[in-house]
């Protein structure tokens, strides 16, 4: 059967961690509610973590489709159909946005008039933090990603059908301007809904610090789950030693940009020395908050740095799929770090809820995207870059089956 033939092939395991993906999300969604009558402004301040997490890997996985519809690659031909899965879960988490703003409030201190009042520094800034200014701009952001989601997707749909060579074009077109659309947005986006919890403080390079990390998030995941895929038909005879190679090495240039960008932010607030920068740092680093910034260095920069300079383990997926996973866990606490000391400066606090909304909103997300990639034909065989792709595969000799032999 050649791999034309099995594009359309379903991969019948996918059913089983759609229903289980959902049936974990229901139960902490259920066990999570608790938390919503007990203490709503710790819920929120969880459930913000547990989002910017989930729609980091959306967003990520949206710009890398875009990266890759730019530059080729035989890397983002096999990563085709989760990254176009992901994308297609915005609608998802447009919906799960809206407990955000309903319960804004309880979050972000320049939505309460007196607080503005007795603050002169929040009054310069009323004129963009402001409630419907703010509604408008998120309803914007969310338009833009939608937007770029759902043409470039039907696009794709439309080349599956057509294998028309004039819809590359038309995608390599849109995803010129929507890279420079989703750097606007979500540098915006993540002023107004992180960095604003501290309304007094701000950072230039914030913008692209969030956007390294969801580029590393998107990365992390799709390891796992091509990890996951080349054990099962057809995608067995497809991915390949190198193309686990490619990507560690992606993710290893996403691990070292945002350490670039984080210790940047850090040099130049350090250097300016100005109170309404460094009270942002002060605070995480003279507290009990220091041990969560020390194993950011570690564990979010050092250790997979080391790992992924391997060669080894960049070529056997065993060991990858566990550099992705800490990858993964390791962005969660990076959030953390940015949005709990906000609401407990007294020192290091840690909710049940932490855990709790993280797994349920993670496998409502994870139940989304299965579905989407259970959709479509597991292969683009009509992207015009997939008989070199193929191509590439047997040049290198790869085996029928390969999970940790060198092609």
């Amino acid at each position: 059967m050649v791999i034309n033939e099995t594009a359309d092939v379903a991969i019948p395991e996918l059913a089983g961690v759609q229903r289980r993906a959902f049936a974990v999300g229901a139960v902490a969604a259920l066990v999570s509610a608790i938390g919503l009558f007990v203490n709503v402004d710790q819920f929120l301040q969880s459930y913000l973590m547990a989002f910017m997490w989930c729609l980091g890997v959306t967003l990520g996985c949206l710009a890398l489709g875009m990266v890759h519809q730019l530059s080729g690659g035989a890397w983002g031909v096999v990563l085709r159909r989760p990254i176009g899965a992901a994308a297609r879960v915005l609608p998802v988490m447009t919906a799960l946005f809206l407990p955000i703003v309903v319960g804004a409030r309880h979050l972000y201190i320049w939505t309460h008039a007196d607080v503005v009042a007795a603050d002169e520094a929040l009054q310069h800034k009323q004129l963009y933090l402001n409630t419907p200014f703010w509604i408008v701009r998120a309803i914007l952001y969310f338009a833009v990603w939608n937007a770029l989601s759902y043409v470039l997707n039907r696009w794709s749909a439309e080349q599956d059908r057509t294998a028309d060579p004039r819809i590359a074009r038309k995608m390599q077109l849109v995803s010129a301007g929507g890279l420079v659309a989703y750097g606007v947005t979500i540098t915006f986006a993540s002023f107004d809904w992180l960095m604003s919890l501290e309304p007094r403080w701000y950072s230039t390079i914030y913008g692209v610090l969030v956007m390294g990390g969801q580029g590393l998030s998107a990365l992390a995941f799709l390891i796992v789950t091509i990890v996951w895929l080349s054990r099962r038909a057809p995608l067995d005879r497809i991915i390949v030693a190198s193309h686990f190679h490619d990507v560690g090495n992606l993710m290893l240039a996403f691990v070292m940009l945002w350490a670039y960008f984080s210790f940047s932010q850090y040099l130049i607030i350090w250097a300016g020395n100005l109170p309404a920068e460094i009270a942002w740092y002060q605070h995480r680093l003279q507290t009990g908050w220091r041990a969560v910034g020390v194993a950011l260095v570690l564990f979010h920069f050092a250790v997979p740095f080391v790992l992924l300079l391997s060669r080894v383990i960049k070529r056997t997926p065993d060991l990858l799929v566990k550099v992705a996973l800490g990858v993964l866990f390791v962005r969660l606490i990076d959030l953390f770090w940015l949005i709990a000391p906000e609401f407990h400066m007294q020192g290091l606090a840690i909710s049940w809820l932490d855990v709790a909304l993280p797994i349920a909103l993670a496998a409502v997300w994870l139940g989304c995207f299965v579905r989407q990639l259970r959709g479509r034909a597991i292969l683009p065989v009509h992207d015009p870059q997939f008989d070199e792709a193929l191509g590439r595969i047997i040049e290198r000799g790869a085996p029928p089956r390969t999970r940790t032999s060198e092609p």
